[in-house]
């Protein structure tokens, strides 16, 4: 009778475990749904080369760092947008995007193909990127982002 008990207590927590999970999991479906659709909007603008939605996009603070190392603020990157400094032909994401919602706050990886030049100077190749978007009253806005090359085999 003993055993029995046990048995069922343990079903019964791992029954609870996986009642969480799920939850966490449906509770984390919508921001990234809404997460991947503003990066598939910010990908339009940067192509179209969109200042007034980038403006609102980007976070007052945000911070970009390209593929060459170089830093900077959405001042620059707004000035560089609207000089054609940064013009961009293609941006395509690979399959192994991932997004990780955290609250407010979305952690975006993916592997990316671009096309075209940021700063005046070429940048076509692939990519590592990494943006970190958080949600405010505006919606998600981007705070900062990384491109990392991805060495040739």
């Amino acid at each position: 009778m003993k055993h029995i008990t046990y048995l069922a207590m343990l079903t019964a927590a791992l029954l609870s475990v996986g009642r969480q999970q799920s939850v966490a999991q449906e509770t984390n479906a919508a921001p990234e749904k809404e997460v991947r659709q503003t990066l598939e909007t910010y990908r339009t603008a940067l192509l179209k080369r969109d200042a007034a939605a980038l403006e609102t996009m980007w976070a007052d603070d945000y911070t970009f760092t390209n593929g060459a190392g170089e830093t900077f603020t959405k001042a620059q990157r707004m000035a560089n947008i609207k000089s054609g400094a940064t013009s961009l032909d293609s941006i395509n994401l690979d399959e192994d995007t991932k997004v990780r919602v955290h609250g407010n706050t979305a952690v975006v990886m993916s592997s990316v193909t671009i096309k075209g030049q940021y700063s005046g100077k070429q940048a076509s190749g692939r990519y590592r990127s990494m943006l970190v978007w958080v949600k405010d009253a505006p919606g998600w806005q981007l705070i900062a982002n990384q491109l990392t090359p991805i060495a040739a085999k």
